[in-house]
């Protein structure tokens, strides 16, 4: 992947919209512009999950200041990752399609674990290096994501659903702050850490670092207020409580520190980071700079620099399914080769994701091999994919469960003759190799049409393979099914 001088990360969450541009020299990222809006997306989730109007209108306006400050930049040198809200919302593929195109740039939609891995590396980047184990906590407006690291590498990732908007609007609505509100609050979000107190508790760490808003607002809160030293402690939530609780209404916090944006969600973020220190045993808590969007830089960077995650990913998954891994070569150069010839543009994205799913095209052998194309692609979908968007899952899944049998069952799928000639490219490929031995394959010449696809082969190689001819005859049936020809021509060669 070409590497790039200036760099930029938007961070679509709950409650606000974040955009950081960074210029990068070697493996260090140094920070040019930042530029955040309060959008309160979350907040616009009714309660059949659905976004509202004017909740949607906030962020395209929001997404298009984001895209004049990003003209000019190429596509691959910005990431754009949304959060809980759109991992729920359920119109938010159709809201995505007035976002892209409002920022310019393709959004992914990252799951909970993705997210809670790239919080954990933008904030390991922004604190001094050390061996111990660190828990990082960080309260979003829809979700928290729980992760222990040591150095630059996370262990344990949780996220749990519950944040800062969300818990604010479902015990807290109006702003109204009673002890009874309080209590559910903190007894809710106890409740939520209990299936992960195990494996979170203090006895796995050393130290406890929060990231983002709430974490921010809170130290900010107690220190200006005179409980605090740059960091949360459990003796300052419990004055923090009691402010909130005299209070009784968010409009009538007079809190040093608390900024006017933050004032409708702080109790939810209270209530979730009070139950953080009860139930996972924290006594005191330092704030870190960084958080999802200089992890998501810094993941850039990565790939820039041959270091992709989702290459790792990848890997791992090979060794846990058992893939053959010289059968997934043979397969991986081959639909490569003939996607080349198929590819109108240079698309790279494309290449490395027909790479992938030819790495992983069998995964689903370990489970049964009758029809094992389908169970690889229900792995592939819903498995953990550190690197991975969920709609990066969704592509990589229908290739796979493309690769053979019925077109018909990702017809609906496959947007663009782009994306048929990458699976054209795999069917191909596995078709050939079937014998899983390495063959002297016959010259290929294929060529896109209007409508579909000619291969042009050696008559005599294919009276000398005829299972494999038959095999291809029926190919040219199946494209038909879906309305694209794939034509099969022989001739004679030198």
């Amino acid at each position: 992947m070409q590497e790039y001088s200036t760099i930029a990360a938007v961070d679509l969450g709950s409650n606000s919209f974040r955009l950081q541009l960074a210029r990068v020299s070697e493996d260090h990222i140094y920070p040019l512009d930042s530029l955040r809006q309060n959008v309160r997306l979350g907040a616009g989730l009714t309660a059949d999950k659905l976004l509202d109007a004017d909740s949607q209108a906030r962020a395209i306006e929001c997404l298009k200041l984001f895209a004049e400050r990003l003209r000019g930049l190429p596509s691959h040198a910005v990431r754009a990752v949304g959060t809980n809200t759109l991992r729920v919302a359920k119109n938010a593929p159709a809201f995505l399609v007035q976002a892209q195109a409002a920022l310019g740039f393709p959004i992914e939609i990252i799951a909970g674990r993705e997210e809670a891995r790239l919080i954990y590396l933008g904030v390991a980047h922004s604190l001094p290096a050390s061996r111990e184990q660190r828990l990082v906590v960080d309260i979003g407006g829809g979700s928290t994501e729980l992760i222990i690291g040591v150095g630059i590498k996370p262990r344990k990732m949780e996220s749990l659903y519950m944040g800062c908007v969300s818990h604010s609007r479902r015990f807290f609505p109006g702003g109204k702050i009673s002890k009874a509100a309080m209590q559910a609050a903190e007894t809710a979000a106890r409740l939520e850490l209990q299936s992960v107190e195990a494996e979170f508790s203090a006895s796995h760490w050393r130290e406890a670092v929060g990231s983002s808003g709430t974490a921010r607002a809170l130290a900010d809160i107690l220190e200006q207020g005179g409980h605090g030293h740059g960091g949360i402690s459990a003796d300052g939530l419990e004055k923090l409580r009691q402010a909130l609780l005299k209070a009784g209404d968010c409009k009538r916090l007079d809190l040093p520190g608390l900024k006017e944006e933050r004032r409708a969600v702080i109790p939810g973020g209270f209530a979730i980071m009070a139950a953080i220190f009860a139930e996972l045993g924290v006594e005191h808590m330092t704030v870190a700079s960084g958080a999802l969007r200089e992890g998501v830089l810094y993941d850039l960077v990565g790939r820039f620099h041959h270091q992709d995650m989702r290459d790792a990913t990848v890997d791992h998954l090979m060794r846990r399914y058992q893939v053959d891994s010289a059968q997934a070569t043979r397969v991986e150069q081959l639909s490569a080769a003939l996607l080349a010839r198929l590819s109108e543009a240079d698309d790279e994205p494309a290449r490395q994701r027909l790479a992938w799913a030819a790495r992983l095209h069998e995964i689903g052998i370990s489970i049964a091999h009758s029809g094992y194309h389908k169970h690889g692609a229900y792995i592939l979908e819903h498995a953990d994919m550190p690197g991975f968007s969920k709609m990066e899952q969704g592509r990589l899944s229908v290739l796979v469960r493309a690769q053979r049998g019925s077109l018909a069952k990702v017809q609906g799928l496959v947007p663009a003759m782009d994306e048929w000639a990458a699976i054209l490219a795999l069917r191909l490929a596995v078709i050939m190799y079937r014998s899983r031995m390495d063959l002297v394959l016959p010259e290929m010449h294929i060529q896109r049409l209007q409508d579909g696809f000619r291969l042009k082969l050696d008559k005599r190689w294919i009276k000398q393979y005829p299972l494999t001819a038959a095999a291809l005859q029926a190919e040219s049936r199946e494209w038909a099914t879906v309305g694209l020809e794939f034509a099969l021509v022989t001739a004679k060669y030198a």
